[in-house]
């Protein structure tokens, strides 16, 4: 059978380094709002660890899902071109993504690659109980197991679950009222922050036109925040905090990355370029000028006046109107 003890000894090195960090830079092992910092943010830092290693995983996701949204026009014409015939444009999509070496499964990838740690800090966590005889169990010391044991967040151990019994908590010296209180505002922010990261991907890059992808962006969206609200029953709260902030850092590096690489938008209005009259329906007429409106028609210069033609001077010759080619001036009387 496989074992997964190298993920738990993975996990517990990285937690006992922080913790180890966190004392050594003086943060107090002792209770503040009733809550061992050293602990709570050797959890955080632990997504931040894990978040820094997977981050070119995180890069590959963001160029898939451009090539993704790329190729939604080609998508769009296989559909048309196979209406009816799902098995037929299962394959030419198929080869299409092969040929364009997109994946859309790779939206998933980061998710899945965590589960693993998620699974590891879940296993350690449930087994952080003074009673546990597996005290030096995946290189923890005594020392430290009873420190985390004893670890809480608003006196709710980390340890603690929402589904737990006054017994089990008991056994850690805890208020079960409290432990539910606590998991159950963390539950939701869970469930809150796990919606709105992928409902932020999906404002941005728009619902895909593959089926399979689409199917994809509704488990992303709707099934998995669905799921927590009864799953986040028996989480510990250690791994509640890691959850939430692991959204909360996806939330920002998505940001990050979503104005600093937009995703490209497809064309709004699809007529667009197609010819009317015989002119694009993107070139505004002459008559309507560049907004539609009439453009000023330069003013027509009136005719020049013709010269008046002064009168003769006293005592000047006649002049000849034939010569002149003018009209013969009056005599006068």
């Amino acid at each position: 059978m496989f074992s997964l003890d190298w993920i738990y000894y993975a996990i517990s090195w990285i937690l006992l380094t922080w913790h180890s960090a966190w004392d050594a830079i003086g943060v107090s092992v002792d209770a503040v709002i009733g809550t061992n910092w050293a602990w709570i943010l050797s959890i955080i830092f632990l997504v931040v660890t894990v978040r820094v290693i997977l981050f070119p995983v995180f890069v590959k996701q963001i160029k898939s899902q451009r090539a993704m949204q790329a190729l939604q026009p080609k998508v769009k014409e296989l559909q048309e071109k196979h209406k009816g015939d799902r098995e037929t444009l299962q394959k030419e999509m198929m080869e299409l993504y092969r040929k364009e070496k997109a994946n859309p499964l790779m939206g998933c990838l980061p998710m899945f690659l965590q589960i693993p740690v998620f699974l590891g800090l879940f296993h350690t966590l449930k087994r952080l109980n003074p009673d546990n005889q597996g005290k030096t169990l995946y290189g923890w010391t005594v020392e430290q197991f009873n420190s985390a044991s004893n670890a809480k967040l608003f006196s709710a151990p980390i340890s603690g679950k929402f589904g737990s019994t006054a017994a089990e908590m008991a056994s850690l010296g805890a208020n079960l009222t409290t432990v539910k209180i606590v998991a159950g505002v963390l539950v939701c922010i869970m469930i809150a922050t796990t919606y709105l990261t992928s409902r932020q991907m999906i404002l941005k890059t728009g619902w895909a036109e593959d089926p399979q992808q689409r199917m994809v962006q509704r488990l992303m969206l709707y099934g998995i925040p669905f799921s927590l609200l009864i799953s986040g029953a028996i989480f510990p709260i250690g791994v509640i905090i890691y959850w939430v902030t692991n959204n909360l850092f996806t939330l920002g590096q998505q940001q990050w990355v979503l104005r600093k690489f937009p995703p490209l938008v497809p064309p709004k209005n699809s007529t667009a370029g197609k010819t009317t009259g015989g002119k694009t329906a993107a070139q505004p007429a002459r008559t309507g000028g560049l907004l539609g409106r009439k453009t000023a028609q330069p003013a027509v210069k009136a005719p020049a006046a013709a010269p008046k033609v002064a009168g003769p001077k006293p005592g000047a010759k006649p002049v000849n109107p034939k010569k002149s080619g003018g009209r013969p001036a009056k005599r006068q009387g």
